[in-house]
């Protein structure tokens, strides 16, 4: 009897030190969480980058043309890191400024935003908006996002925004172009350019329709820009001849963990392709898809991990045969 009582007390210990080690496993993974966390809201959330991506998609000895494409900035009032690096952008001296929607996330943001934008309105510039500059970003579960099928459309809860004065004081101040459902031709970079654009189809604004056609006769580049990269808009863009697309919306993920990638699209997009360059095929055709990761967040979900926020600098180039 003696021999079970040691042995029932050594048990008792042998549990008491494994509940120990538990615990301190258990906090050191809190820990690392919260480091980890903290990074992507105070560090890598602002750690704006540039990044350079060559397009193959002009006729063969084109020169090079610099297309800045922007995006999802999502700006409020007093981000003045994000502003003042977006000012320094016109060092670039791009050919064509593209911005893909998704601005800013309150109405009084509207005059910070277009002064910080002014060093670039010696460019030539087109633009279209995303879901969040007609409402305002409101606080959601992240679980909402994995659990809602991919092309839902969005639901507009937020507060909503004043975007007819946005785009117009942002065209009058730029001479920029709002290519909400509609379509021109412009040029720049000694190119001439058919630009079309969509109204947000997260929204199912989107009216491809308006914009579809064949390349207008004597350009040299056909460019389709979509705030969200719904495939219905991308199919469309494709079927008509447009040879690239511009899109945002995705954040690029906005979180990314090793060897998994983009945990959510936020569209019917694949996860694969919701950041960088890829290519759009639809029957016979094909074009190439830029999706922008954005330079900003939600108010709601300031973080970002595995994702700096971007602005890209598209080099269209000559493609090989």
């Amino acid at each position: 009897m003696h021999g079970v009582s040691l042995g029932s007390a050594g048990g008792g210990v042998a549990r008491a030190g494994g509940a120990r080690r538990a615990a301190r496993t258990g906090g050191a993974v809190g820990a690392l969480g919260a480091g980890v966390l903290a990074y992507g809201a105070l560090v890598e959330r602002t750690s704006y980058t540039l990044r350079r991506v060559p397009v193959p998609v002009l006729a063969p000895g084109s020169r090079p043309v610099r297309v800045l494409h922007l995006s999802d900035l999502h700006v409020t009032a007093g981000q003045h890191g994000k502003l003042a690096w977006l000012s320094d952008l016109a060092r670039l001296v791009p050919d064509l400024v593209v911005l893909t929607g998704d601005i800013v996330c309150a109405d009084e943001a509207r005059g910070p935003l277009l002064a910080a934008l002014a060093p670039l309105y010696s460019f030539p510039g087109v633009f279209v908006p995303g879901n969040n500059d007609y409402f305002a970003p409101t606080l959601r579960s992240p679980h909402r996002y994995l659990r809602r099928a991919a092309s839902a459309p969005a639901d507009p809860r937020g507060t909503e925004l004043d975007w007819p004065t946005l785009a117009g004081r942002l065209a009058a101040a730029s001479g920029w172009l709002e290519l909400a459902n509609t379509r021109t031709v412009l040029e720049a970079g000694g190119l001439r350019l058919d630009l079309r654009g969509v109204d947000d189809a997260r929204l199912r604004r989107d009216r491809p329709v308006a914009v579809a056609g064949p390349p207008r006769p004597g350009t040299d580049l056909a460019i389709g820009l979509s705030h969200t990269p719904e495939p219905r808009v991308l199919d469309a863009f494709v079927a008509d001849g447009v040879q690239l697309i511009l899109s945002g919306h995705t954040h690029g993920g906005q979180i990314r963990l090793p060897g998994i990638g983009a945990l959510v699209a936020n569209c019917g997009l694949d996860r694969s392709r919701v950041r960088g360059l890829s290519c759009q095929v639809g029957g016979t055709r094909s074009a190439w898809l830029h999706v922008s990761p954005g330079l900003g967040t939600s108010p709601f979900a300031p973080i970002r991990l595995g994702c700096r926020p971007e602005a890209t600098l598209l080099g269209l180039v000559a493609a090989t045969a």
